[in-house]
């Protein structure tokens, strides 16, 4: 990009321990190309550490928030320190500088996790927005909506799930026209503000991507009780039948992990349903032997770790890459999505230990390829047929991510959902924004009376993280009491999932 050119540039300079941030385009970052005025200089946003006042872009914006806060405005004494707090002094804050093609310091913001003194659980909070009096009508590009916009972009992908502001009444408006909704008023130093939310829509994105078209296409399909399941009891049998398939993109790029990966999935499906894992049949298309092997090779592997028989299947050559497998499980008193209701306590119990899968950071978490015979088979029996407990409710965390997932429990049941940010179990490599929304290797939601007591699932941990409430969709709860909005409605539109045959012992 040439110094004459008008569109803000964002670089990124932060050092290596904070919250990674990619490069992001101009156009992207700030939603549009500014309309070009001749030579307008360019603006360049720099990330920096917020309490690193050697930085001289830090200690310009530190000199332009007194400028304009203490002697301008006069909302604090006119003091170098007077407008610094515990947010300037926190590691994991950053600020975005604003500067012009000669240096020269246009703004800044603050933004980080909403509470200094506690663990990052994906509240952020942006503050002390400041522009130059000179930069304030710059032609070619607002440096405040600029700056703000770049906020909203590096909060999100630090993995916030949650992003609000404390904004002076008068740039209100600026907030709102930026697609800012108003939370409340209140004052801040003595003058008039207004608390102001951006709308996270990280989860609801990936509920529509993967699991809204499945009313329309399915509708009810599945016995009563368990439409829209993890899995299908047969009839007039013990038998728990599962069938999943990997994305073709998966088996390509990563054919051995795509076998692996077939298995696991089948395997926390019939977990889910309370059922023991008894065979695994697959499906398998591949452009030569070669490619089909080293796909029979994950597969292979996953079984033999979960001790699981591979009991046959179908391969096909000179066709693109595919993979489903099918895998039945047993138990006489399978455990529906849809059994929860209102005043049930949810539960996550899930595996924390393994890391990010190469090629797959921020969306598959894997905690098995690690894991000994013993730790999968505590993790798959965790509600199972010889469990001392199961509970009334239950689905494993998939492709929808945690909330999502619970959004589909909670549509199978008739009801909505709220979930505790802070109380949900969450590897410390993992942002909360990610953790909410990817595959987790081994993740259990569970529905249940209060005081119910947690799963054994060996390895993996357990916590009561939320409620299921009246109504319908997911709410996140935050440690300041604030609710906000994860999924607005069902998720697949599939309905609730009806009452199941109950068992004969049930009928005595």
């Amino acid at each position: 990009m040439s110094t004459t050119d008008p569109r803000p540039r964002f670089v990124t300079g932060a050092p290596r321990h904070l919250t990674p941030a990619p490069r992001w385009i101009a156009d992207e970052l700030l939603g549009g190309r500014p309309a070009r005025t001749g030579d307008a200089p360019a603006v360049t946003v720099r990330e920096a550490r917020a309490d690193d006042a050697r930085d001289p872009g830090v200690a310009g914006y530190r000199a332009l928030r007194r400028a304009v806060f203490c002697v301008e405005q006069g909302l604090f004494p006119d003091r170098p320190t007077a407008d610094l707090d515990d947010h300037d002094a926190d590691p994991r804050v950053v600020v975005l500088l604003a500067h012009d093609a000669d240096g020269t310091l246009l703004g800044g913001v603050r933004l980080g996790p909403a509470r200094a003194a506690h663990p990052d659980i994906g509240w952020w909070t942006g503050s002390r927005l400041v522009v130059a009096p000179a930069a304030r009508r710059r032609t070619g590009v607002r440096v405040g909506a600029a700056l703000v916009r770049a906020a909203c972009a590096r909060a999100e992908a630090a993995g916030a799930l949650r992003f609000d502001a404390d904004v002076q009444a008068a740039g209100a408006v600026l907030f709102e026209r930026l697609g800012w909704s108003r939370v409340r008023d209140r004052v801040v130093a003595g003058a008039p503000h207004v608390t102001m939310r951006w709308p996270v829509t990280r989860v609801q994105d990936l509920v529509v991507a993967t699991k809204a078209p499945l009313g329309a296409l399915l509708g009810g399909v599945g016995p009563a009780g368990f439409v829209g399941d993890d899995g299908a009891p047969v009839p007039g049998s013990d038998l728990v039948a599962c069938c999943d398939a990997i994305v073709p993109a998966m088996v390509e790029r990563d054919p051995e992990w795509a076998g692996w990966a077939g298995v696991l999935v089948n395997v926390n499906d019939l977990a889910a349903m309370g059922a023991a894992p008894v065979g695994l049949l697959d499906a398998v298309g591949a452009r030569d032997a070669s490619f089909a092997h080293r796909v029979l090779s994950g597969v292979r592997d996953a079984a033999a770790a979960y001790g699981v028989p591979l009991l046959g299947g179908h391969t096909q050559l000179d066709v693109p890459a595919a993979l489903s497998l099918t895998a039945l499980g047993r138990t006489d008193r399978p455990v529906p999505a849809g059994g929860g209701r209102a005043g049930h306590r949810v539960r996550l119990t899930a595996d924390l230990g393994g890391g990010w899968r190469p090629g797959y950071t921020g969306r598959q978490w894997d905690s098995t390829t690690s894991r000994t015979r013993a730790e999968l088979a505590a993790t798959v029996g965790a509600i199972g047929p010889d469990a001392p407990h199961r509970p009334a409710a239950a689905k494993d965390v998939s492709m929808a991510g945690l909330a999502g997932t619970l959004g589909m429990l909670a549509e199978a049941s008739g009801v909505g959902a709220v979930l505790d940010v802070a109380a949900v179990p969450r590897p410390d490599g993992a942002t909360a924004g990610d953790w909410f929304t990817c595959f987790p290797g081994f993740g259990l939601l569970t529905a249940d009376d209060p005081g119910s007591p947690a799963p054994d699932a060996g390895p993996a941990v357990s916590a009561e993280c939320g409620e299921l409430v009246a109504g319908a969709g997911v709410r996140l709860r935050w440690p300041d009491g604030e609710q906000t909005e994860a999924v607005t409605a069902g998720v697949t539109g599939m309905g609730r999932a009806g009452s199941p045959v109950p068992h004969p012992e049930e009928t005595r």
